[in-house]
């Protein structure tokens, strides 16, 4: 039941997606950093489709962080959790203040992952977005939200293993999902990896590095084989 690693995760995840989808010029991978991001990138080099990373940060209730009154994305989107900011209000000031914090989190990670390279535009694409696993979901729930803003064709969410009511809860959200396994008791996505070492963000530019160099290789003109 359990992985070998993130990388192991991601080969097994991306050889059942390849079985799902042939071949196809419209297909766009994205990584949750940190974690989602190694599993990510196996998913693209089985699909042989682009990758990127799509950064959400958690919008928290000041003094009660670990509750989530909203989110930002990457592409400037910030989604509100309307029914947490019914039964427990807060001013709009403390909002654009957390909000404000997130977002210069969020620039930085976009700077530090990306450089001067503008994120891969998902108009009309089919996005599979891909963690390392599925727990309460909420950031997953945050990405796919601020992703139908862009206007994709398609999204489905990917990951290796996930808790069986949070796969439940997705579909019946009509998020399309492909997990590979949901074991019970699930209690946390690193109990199923022998190695569910922190991702640094250093390994994330290496790994988006690569695999620009292996976008660019391919796109060059003259290129045989």
């Amino acid at each position: 039941m359990r992985f070998r690693d993130r990388t192991e995760a991601g080969q097994l995840l991306g050889h059942e997606l390849s079985r799902r989808f042939d071949s196809r010029d419209d297909l766009l991978v994205l990584g949750l950093p940190r974690g989602g991001v190694p599993v990510a990138a196996e998913v693209a080099r089985s699909l042989d489709a682009p990758l990127d990373v799509f950064i959400v940060r958690k919008l928290g209730v000041p003094g009660h962080e670990e509750l989530a009154m909203g989110a930002i994305a990457s592409g400037g989107v910030r989604i509100l959790n309307s029914d947490v900011l019914g039964y427990l209000p807060v001013p709009q000031q403390a909002i654009d203040e957390v909000a404000a914090r997130e977002q210069a989190e969020l620039e930085r990670r976009e700077r530090s992952y990306r450089g001067s390279r503008p994120p891969l535009d998902v108009r009309g694409k089919t996005v599979i977005v891909v963690d390392d696993g599925l727990a309460t979901g909420s950031t997953m729930r945050a990405a796919v939200t601020a992703l139908r803003k862009m206007e994709p064709r398609s999204i489905i969410v990917a990951v290796p293993v996930a808790a069986r009511q949070t796969c439940h809860e997705f579909r019946d959200e009509d998020i399309e999902l492909v997990c590979l396994r949901t074991p019970e008791p699930f209690q946390a996505v690193g109990l199923w990896y022998d190695d569910f070492s922190q991702t640094t963000d250093q390994e994330v530019q290496a790994i988006l590095n690569h695999e620009r160099r292996s976008e660019d290789t391919h796109a060059a003109p003259g290129r045989s084989g």
